[in-house]
């Protein structure tokens, strides 16, 4: 399958789970990554705040930002910003989702820990996004520890088309699979 034909059907597999599943594989997917080292060790992680479509990660936001500096992306233009997480200083933004507002970008290289969402992953820990490359420029300016997290239904085991400007993350975890 081509790219264009992968996202077509987890799309399609996507509607299909249930506010159950999608709860169950959130807990499953984020317990494995508070049991890695990768995260134990990292004082500043970049989350993401999920599309409707995307493992939820409002939750983990709140409770890792107790203990650890969180920050989350925001768009510019055709690049990703970085900008520390503040639960007052939030607003709706180019994909209708909360971003965060400020002029405190953070360079991204000082970032521990990445958590990457995308449309689908496979075992080689290659990721297929939604086609505008914004986590792919991200990741080229960065050696944190990036982890792609989804639904089981997301990861591929054909195999994921790559070309040059794709970057490979350093863990895929799905509530069944952990590379």
């Amino acid at each position: 399958m081509n790219k264009q034909e992968i996202r077509k059907e987890i799309k399609v597999l996507k509607l299909a789970l249930t506010d159950n599943e999608r709860k169950q594989a959130t807990h499953a997917v984020f317990a494995k990554i508070e049991g890695m080292t990768a995260f134990h060790l990292a004082q500043r992680i970049l989350l993401y705040n999920a599309l409707p479509d995307e493992l939820p990660t409002y939750e983990h936001i709140k409770k890792w930002a107790l203990r650890k500096q969180i920050f989350l992306p925001r768009v510019n233009g055709e690049e990703l910003e970085i900008v520390q997480y503040d639960p007052n200083d939030l607003r709706i933004g180019a994909f209708g989702i909360e971003e965060p507002q400020g002029n405190n970008i953070v360079d991204p290289n000082s970032i521990d820990l990445i958590i990457v969402p995308a449309v689908a992953f496979d075992t080689a820990c290659n990721r297929l996004g939604r086609g505008k490359g914004f986590y792919d420029r991200l990741l080229t300016k960065t050696r944190a520890t990036t982890i792609g997290v989804g639904y089981d239904i997301q990861l591929i085991s054909d195999g994921i088309p790559t070309e040059p400007h794709d970057v490979k993350l350093d863990y895929v975890i799905t509530p069944t699979f952990s590379e």
